[in-house]
């Protein structure tokens, strides 16, 4: 990977927990707002979400669709950053099946980097994301047209391009790495291909075909944010990733939750546990990155 020799790999052992699987049954009363769509390019004041985060913390951003990489490896992508208190920390985001343009991942990249991050969406799927309203019996037929190696290449491509960008800013704190279902499962592949290089830190919502064989080869410790009422994600599987990967990795499970809750959360009651999820991977990132970087 691009960012060993720049970047050191050691895991401050001030950030290794102790392993805990829990169910997270409290809600919470911040200031989570559902998504509204923002337009491509728009500067936007978000409401703060974390504990002890006053609404005059969260500043502005900006949001600017890039194309990165060049020949067979070049994609299209979506930068959020903090217009001020940026703190420079990368935050690499891998979407769900509908992929970087859709309004409730960029407006939940933009919720992180309300909170001085850069965060970077791609496009995994290389303008043939998966559309809502096709007929279900499709799925696996597009989901086999999307080659996982390719998909693994263009996050590599995506990673280096963060990376030299941070060289050429002169910074040189590792990323963070956040993915919801399909990109929540390649979540593991990345950090597992990284080994420590790039990534020190990552958080896993509801990841969806996740091999556990991988697991590990990963060096950093992990966030899995899920539901115990998600069948794509079963408890189960995530526990067996808790232990194998150590390094403080945490599952937390929210009662009553099925798939997507935390970035598309459908009610009042989705939004108080999808606000509570924020928290976590908020404060999560913030530990990881900004505390022990």
């Amino acid at each position: 990977m691009p960012c060993q020799k720049r970047l050191s790999s050691a895991l401050p052992s001030s950030l290794l927990l102790p392993l805990n699987f829990f169910y997270v049954q409290s809600k919470c009363n911040l200031n989570w707002k559902r998504s509204s769509g923002k337009k491509r390019g728009e500067r936007v004041k978000c409401s703060a979400v974390g504990v002890g985060v006053e609404d005059e913390a969260c500043e502005l951003v900006n949001g600017v669709e890039l194309s990165i990489g060049e020949g067979d490896d070049n994609i299209q992508a979506y930068l959020f950053k903090a217009v001020k208190n940026n703190n420079g920390a990368g935050v690499l985001l891998l979407s769900d099946i509908f992929g970087f343009q859709d309004s409730a991942t960029r407006d939940f990249a933009y919720q992180v980097a309300c909170h001085g991050y850069n965060v970077l969406v791609p496009d995994l799927f290389r303008g043939d994301p998966w559309e809502k309203g096709q007929p279900k019996p499709m799925f696996e037929q597009w989901l086999a047209s999307q080659d996982l190696q390719r998909v693994a290449n263009d996050i590599a491509t995506s990673t280096k391009w963060m990376v030299d960008e941070f060289r050429a800013a002169g910074i040189s704190k590792k990323l963070g790495i956040i993915g919801f279902c399909f990109g929540g499962g390649r979540v593991i592949d990345v950090l597992a291909a990284d080994q420590g290089a790039c990534f020190s830190t990552a958080v896993s919502f509801y990841g969806t075909r996740m091999d556990p064989t991988p697991a590990s080869k990963i060096k950093v410790p992990v966030l899995f944010i899920s539901g115990d009422d998600d069948p794509l994600c079963p408890i189960g599987v995530l526990s067996k990733f808790e232990k194998i990967i150590g390094n403080g990795s945490r599952v937390v499970i929210f009662k009553g939750r099925g798939h997507a809750f935390a970035h598309r959360p459908g009610s009042t009651e989705e939004d108080a546990d999808a606000e509570q999820a924020f928290t976590l991977m908020r404060n999560w990132l913030h530990d990881g990155l900004l505390v022990n970087s």
